[in-house]
């Protein structure tokens, strides 16, 4: 059910992607109409919430059942906390096709009446409401000038980020999210030398509810994204592998890759950006995974050019690895929720020399026989399958392989694929369910459909 104007794209922007999902391939397949509707669609789904919850339960450490139930009793506990204590108890479903994946409906929208006393937060705070978090101090933006802890207040987000940062109010582009009770003072957030961490505001009546895991077995739920959980799984690693995360940053791809070895083996972890690194080595340690080694490294540098290895970190030599993800930095422009894209058309374009340098990287690190994972959170053919058909264009030695599971569409026409190559391709389109799915639709569909926007590869090198 559409409630929010679609998401907020500069005008060329929003002219680009419409010529990419009206592409000549795309017409003379589904015709001018249709190929419209899915692209407004598709503006449309991008500014909601998908209508699953995804935990990625650690099945390495407990059996799924065992997991499930003490979720239950711990989202039962957080609702008897709660002042929705009334509320029906949330339903948790394993999924029918991933092992390790429980999904939970999303709730929403739902009739909340707005509240006078007005919160505003940023646009990524706000998306994180609308899946399930409270409010953090850091993404309040504005607050009432006489604002005390205990108030009951409505949280907005700041669509458009041009809210000033300790304004008394804003009337600029704003969205409802719900509303909430304030955990501090006015005075508590803004007139501070020192950043302030915690929840600023305690959300007790979300437009979309869904539980908030902050704290909630920590080693045992991960959430992360249904495609997401679907490309450690479609990479397909086993103990006693040697595996590289190329763009590894925060690490819950990593981590499931580890944990689908049973943590035999070794899984190569690496990013760019330092501070990220932490946060991999945190989740590691908190799902107790020994097997991965974190490396902060530019991952376009990864491959050495001497043949033996002298260290035992990067670079490496050529053919070093069993398997490889490429989770590449991409646009993210399947990111859900997402109300507004501030990014030019030159930022959006600006990823695909990077993919092809990182992916020119990987091809040389993987061994003959082994297997290359290629996956984005975007919705663009020239970092999707516009890179496929360069990638089996450049390089001989790969030919793309099917993928288990293969929950999501095929791949987009319009870069010249074959509809056999088209077919082994997995993108999660939620454009083409939208509108027809929701926590009425029978599992799988519902949760299969209504996700992010993603897309995966999978290619063998022999």
């Amino acid at each position: 059910m559409s409630i929010f104007p679609r998401i907020s794209l500069k005008p060329e922007v929003a002219d680009y992607l419409k010529s990419v999902f009206l592409n000549k391939e795309v017409l003379a397949a589904v015709g001018h109409q249709e190929a419209e509707c899915r692209f407004q669609k598709l503006l449309t789904c991008l500014s909601h919430p998908p209508s699953h919850t995804c935990v990625r339960a650690s099945i390495h450490l407990a059996p799924l059942e065992e997991i499930r139930h003490k979720l239950a009793q711990e989202l039962e506990k957080q609702q008897m906390c709660s002042s929705s204590a009334g509320e029906v108890s949330a339903q948790i479903v394993p999924h029918p096709r991933i092992p390790d994946v429980l999904l939970l409906p999303v709730d929403g929208p739902r009739p909340v009446k707005r509240l006078g006393s007005e919160v505003v937060v940023g646009a990524q705070c706000g998306g994180a409401v609308l899946r399930g978090a409270h409010v953090f101090v850091p993404g309040i933006v504005a607050c009432p000038k006489y604002m005390k802890a205990g108030d009951a207040v409505s949280v907005l987000s700041d669509s458009e980020g041009r809210c000033t940062r300790g304004a008394t109010s804003f009337h600029g582009s704003r969205v409802f999210v719900g509303n909430g009770v304030a955990q501090m003072d006015r005075s508590a957030i803004f007139c501070t030398d020192e950043p302030v961490k915690g929840i600023g505001v305690r959300m007790v009546e979300p437009l979309y509810q869904s539980p908030s895991f902050d704290g909630v077995l920590p080693d045992m739920a991960f959430l992360q994204n249904l495609p997401s959980v679907v490309v450690g799984h479609v990479l397909g690693p086993r103990p006693g592998e040697r595996i590289l995360d190329m763009c590894a940053a925060p690490g819950g791809k990593t981590c499931h890759i580890a944990a689908l070895m049973r943590d035999q083996g070794e899984v190569v972890a690496l990013d760019r950006i330092r501070n990220k690194i932490d946060r991999i080595r945190q989740n590691a340690q908190m799902l107790h995974l020994r097997s991965i080694k974190v490396y902060c490294f530019d991952s376009t540098r990864a491959v050495s050019s001497d043949p033996s290895p002298r260290a035992e970190g990067p670079p490496f030599p050529p053919e070093s690895f069993d398997r490889v993800l490429l989770d590449a930095p991409c646009s993210g422009l399947g990111q859900r929720p997402n109300m507004s894209c501030t990014w030019s058309l030159k930022e959006i374009c600006s990823y695909q020399p990077l993919q092809r340098k990182l992916f020119q990287a990987a091809v040389r690190l993987l061994k003959k026989g082994g297997v290359l994972v290629y996956s984005t959170c975007t919705v663009t053919l020239s970092e999707n399958e516009e890179q496929i058909a360069w990638a089996l264009e450049t390089f001989p030695c790969l030919t793309l392989q099917a993928q288990e599971p293969h929950i999501g569409a095929e791949g987009m026409l319009g870069a010249g694929l074959s509809p056999e190559q088209l077919r082994l391709l997995q993108r999660f389109s939620p454009e083409l369910t939208w509108d027809r799915t929701g926590t009425a639709a029978p599992l799988p569909c519902g949760a299969d459909g209504d996700t992010i926007g993603f897309f995966i590869a999978k290619f063998l090198k022999t």
